[in-house]
């Protein structure tokens, strides 16, 4: 869980960054991002001892969750404010539990309880009436990534402990797969103009965002996903919302409601007893 915890933190502070770089469009920042955490991982990967079928398993695995989560998410900061961007998250721990659950046949009726308290948690932190027009294909486009990134933590989950192999040796192979996909999507529509435009901060921010946020958080999130609960996994895909808010006000001094934050963390604080109370096994 402190794995989980840590990538929250982390990624608490990439909403923001990403909107600064997003107006190279979501195929060149899925594609650098990608790319980039692919060189921090490939030399540790190793293959040796897996079947065709696994490894092609891995890289689909990576392709979708990073990928195509990446080009549905970077694209709605067209359509969205960055705070916008995080409040439509909060569905990502219903598409864990009912994912996992169709995988195994079965309702767990106090995962998906604990999930949607959860959302319901991070929702009282950030919702503020979202009455803009134009929000509807941005919505549909975060629910695309929020599926494509739940799809993808469940399958890891299953087929990583049946590899045999540590985390650090399998996530080279997952960025490569995600890497296939980006720069597919990004090579016929590169805008040459306002890349080779680009700031020193802004290369900079979008360094971070492939090496730590994407690089480094998906590798530990990843880990801490295939060592915990799905209760515990689905909650902490939200967990993030109400650390960005907090560090939006204590950090880059934005105005917060702390009364609504204070609130909705004791709701999400509650999900995540009430689903240790329950002794839930991996």
């Amino acid at each position: 869980m402190s794995l989980l915890l840590i990538v929250s933190v982390i990624w608490a502070l990439s909403f923001g960054l990403t909107a600064q770089v997003s107006h190279l469009g979501a195929p060149f920042v899925t594609a650098a991002r990608s790319l980039l955490a692919a060189l921090v991982f490939l030399p540790f990967l190793d293959v040796e001892g897996l079947s065709r079928q696994q490894v092609l398993a891995f890289a689909g695995i990576g392709a979708l969750q990073f990928g195509l989560m990446y080009l549905f998410y970077i694209a709605s900061f067209h359509w969205l404010q960055s705070s916008e961007v995080a409040l439509f998250t909060i569905f990502t721990p219903l598409f864990v539990t009912l994912t996992a659950d169709l995988m195994r046949g079965r309702i767990s009726w106090l995962f998906l309880a604990t999930a949607a308290l959860a959302v319901v948690g991070t929702g009282i932190c950030v919702w503020s009436g979202l009455g803009r027009r134009g929000f509807l294909l941005g919505f549909l486009l975060m629910q695309g990534a929020n599926l494509c990134f739940a799809l993808g933590q469940v399958l890891y989950r299953r087929l990583a402990p049946a590899s045999g192999k540590r985390d650090r040796d399998l996530m080279g192979l997952l960025y490569l797969g995600a890497s296939v996909v980006a720069v597919a999507m990004a090579a016929p529509s590169i805008p040459w103009a306002k890349v080779l435009a680009m700031t020193p901060r802004q290369w900079a921010v979008l360094v971070y965002l492939g090496v730590v946020a994407s690089g480094l958080g998906f590798f530990l999130f990843n880990a801490g996903a295939r060592r915990t609960d799905i209760g515990t996994l689905a909650i902490f895909n939200n967990m993030k919302i109400p650390l960005a808010i907090l560090a939006s006000g204590l950090v880059f001094h934005e105005v917060v409601d702390w009364p609504r934050l204070a609130a909705g963390g004791v709701v999400i604080a509650c999900a995540l007893g009430l689903n240790g109370l329950s002794g839930a096994q991996p």
